[in-house]
């Protein structure tokens, strides 16, 4: 990811209960549905075999591990989930960038992936993140993919870069909290003046900062979320 100069940006996003707007890449919109059946009845078993035949033995375990967190969590409150699903991928995965692990500058990769390589970068944290909550029961409207711009270098630095995290509503009106692979403390939005939004995004929609204009016009990062879905799909989590 690049690194730019940092400049204000608005406000941390709110729940869909409490405001939406039209945004850009409004087609994500549409992926909810897709979303929506990725969750309905998977297959663990299958992303368990998957993760043995593609990536040998210890891919298997981080799988089985997972799937040992899962059910361990199911009965746990949501503070607990998130706590204990931030805890096992910031502990689990190293942070690599993508060039290294997958050969290519952006890929956002599956839960079964990034498991399976047992590195990922910033969107491969949250999206695990993100899926394993929404297995937990967590209601989309209280979860958000957010992209950021993370403050580097000190308080005087004036120089970001790009950068993911997950934000978990408590309820409407309030800040979210932050689920980050750069820090294992979850803290509220406002104990994190290093990160300044940009969009965010879940299974019912896309928003960009608190602005109302909107643009349709889909980009790139619009079929990396559907190739992931994909091929979430296809590995069983479906």
């Amino acid at each position: 990811m690049s690194a730019y100069r940092v400049q204000p940006f608005g406000s941390w996003p709110v729940s869909p209960a409490r405001r939406s707007f039209p945004v850009r890449w409004a087609l994500l919109v549409f992926l909810g549905v897709l979303l929506g059946s990725v969750l309905a009845a998977s297959d663990l078993d299958r992303m368990q075999r998957l993760a043995a035949s593609r990536y040998g033995a210890a891919a298997a375990e981080s799988v089985a591990a997972w799937r040992r967190l899962m059910a361990e969590a199911a009965d746990s409150n949501e503070i607990e989930k998130l706590a204990r699903v931030n805890t096992f991928f910031n502990r689990k995965i190293r942070f690599e960038d993508d060039i290294v692990v997958w050969g290519e500058q952006d890929h956002w990769a599956s839960p079964l992936e990034l498991m399976g390589k047992g590195a990922g970068d910033c969107e491969d944290f949250s999206i695990a993140k993100y899926m394993s909550l929404r297995l937990l029961g967590v209601p989309a409207e209280r979860l958000r993919l957010i992209y950021v711009r993370a403050q580097i270098g000190g308080a005087q630095s004036g120089i970001s870069q790009a950068h993911m995290v997950v934000g978990y509503f408590p309820a409407p009106a309030d800040e979210p909290l932050v689920l980050d692979n750069l820090i294992n403390d979850i803290r509220p939005a406002a104990r994190r003046p290093d990160l300044f939004p940009v969009f965010s995004f879940n299974s019912e929609g896309l928003w960009v900062g608190g602005a109302s204009a909107s643009a349709a016009d889909p980009t790139a990062r619009l079929s990396r979320w559907r190739s992931v879905l994909e091929r979430m799909r296809d590995e069983g989590l479906h």
